[in-house]
């Protein structure tokens, strides 16, 4: 039986673009820390250099407090750091970066919610606030002010190429 080269490689690219579009969110959650700090009922808190990673997805902060007392499923991860920073690839290939004080990660609406000089990069915008709030999903982001800040939105213009 003789197999084209060429229908082997199509195959294969076929598969890892399928693997490839496999959403962040539904893939596993991995935390690495230097030190997990406490462990009470359904309240784990990790200290110290904690990376969270859950596909492309990629938390940074000093501490990290992973509340389940609401049961599995509907875990709430917060976040908090001098800043916390978060970076994510989006299916197009152009990742979304955000910093804030504290990150509060709730996996089941897929939300997450930037406080304290918070700032989300996604595409050519950049937007900074108080509080903002990320659905990883949808994309959907909603920005709050208090009365020491306001929602400042920037959107870079399209750079042309020259002919």
């Amino acid at each position: 039986m003789k197999v084209k080269l060429g229908s082997i490689i199509t195959l294969l690219l076929l598969s890892l673009a399928a693997k490839a579009e496999k959403p962040d969110y539904s893939q596993q959650i991995q935390i690495d820390a230097d030190n997990l700090v406490s462990v009470e009922e359904n309240i784990l808190t990790y200290k110290n250099n904690v990376v969270v990673t859950q596909g492309s997805i990629q938390l940074k902060a000093d501490q990290l407090e992973i509340n389940a007392t609401a049961g599995k499923g509907n875990e709430v991860y917060i976040a908090s750091g001098k800043p916390v920073t978060y970076s994510q690839l989006m299916a197009d290939g152009k990742p979304v970066t955000a910093q804030a004080n504290e990150m509060r990660y709730e996996p089941s609406s897929r939300t997450l919610t930037l406080t304290g000089d918070a700032e989300l990069s996604k595409s050519d915008s950049v937007v900074k606030a108080s509080v903002i709030k990320y659905n990883l999903e949808k994309q959907d982001i909603s920005a709050e002010s208090d009365e020491s800040k306001r929602v400042t939105t920037i959107i870079m213009p399209e750079e042309k190429s020259n002919p």
